[in-house]
């Protein structure tokens, strides 16, 4: 079977670290199913530092994710409906995913809110795929 590797991130940034922001992305996660439920997003794959002290007027939260699949680019839309259902419950200012194949090369997938940041509730959003694709001769 071919194997496939999503990794990325989503980030926030948001004045000395407001504490709801931060409550609200890490309920969304929380809220996904455990790794044992087959699912394309689990609670597993996400991790997110602790801040317990804000270090000046601004700081990016970086909520970073990764998984192997078996051959995920034939049920990728999928993927990306579970991955946007997650986005439209947090607040961000991006997101970025890169899929790595074994056949089709990688793809990377840039999400941007239509305003400054998103906020939970909102489908305002859109999605850039850039295609990197090596061959050897």
């Amino acid at each position: 079977m071919q194997e496939s590797i999503v990794y990325g991130c989503i980030t926030d940034t948001s004045p000395a670290l407001d504490v709801e922001r931060r409550r609200a992305n890490r309920l969304a996660l929380a809220h996904l199913p455990a790794n044992e439920a087959w699912q394309f997003l689990n609670r597993e794959m996400f991790s997110v530092p602790e801040h317990s002290q804000p270090r000046g007027d601004f700081i990016t939260e970086v909520m970073h994710f990764g998984s192997s699949y078996g051959a995920i680019e034939y049920e990728w839309d999928e993927w990306i409906k579970q991955f946007e259902a997650l986005l439209t419950k947090m607040y961000w200012v991006s997101a970025t995913v890169h899929l790595e194949t074994e056949l089709r090369g990688t793809h990377s997938f840039v999400w941007t809110p239509d305003g400054d940041h998103h906020k939970p509730g909102s489908n305002a959003m859109s999605v850039k795929c850039e295609w990197l694709h090596e061959t050897s001769y």
